[in-house]
Order: C-alpha cells, then sequence, then structure tokens
C-alpha cells in the first residue's frame, strides 16, 4: 500500500510531510529535468570514458604480470 503525501502550508511555503522527501525543499529542485532515456544516455556516455581506461590498465597489468612470471 503506498503511504499517502501529508502536506502543510505555513508562510507561503508548501512543506511535504513525507519521509522520502526532504521537508520544505522546493518543488522545482525535486523535479526531474530529464526523462529516463535521456538521463541512461548520459549517463552510459559519462561511463564510456572510465571503462575504457579501466580495460587499457587490465591489459596492462595482465602484460606486466606475465613479464614479471617468465623471469623477463
Amino acid at each position: 500500500m503506498r503511504s499517502q503525501k501529508a502536506t502543510k502550508k505555513q508562510n507561503g511555503k508548501c512543506y511535504v510531510l513525507t519521509p522520502e522527501r526532504y521537508v520544505g525543499a522546493e518543488a522545482e529542485a525535486l523535479e526531474e529535468e530529464e526523462g529516463l532515456d535521456e538521463k541512461m544516455l548520459h549517463l552510459t556516455a559519462k561511463l564510456e570514458r572510465p571503462f575504457a581506461e579501466s580495460a587499457k590498465l587490465e591489459a596492462t597489468i595482465l602484460e606486466n604480470r606475465q613479464r614479471v612470471g617468465s623471469g623477463g
């Protein structure tokens, strides 16, 4: 069962009285600026560089292990 959201108006501000939201937070700050599809594209693109660097470092480590293991 979904909890009901309680609100309280005080001094011209609307306060949200539910545990999943910050009380008194501005509505604009809580709304999503981009949709899920756009957000996933943005985050995926942001992860490509660290993933590529990780693969490069992994290859370097494997090469170094082989060199050390073979004694030369």
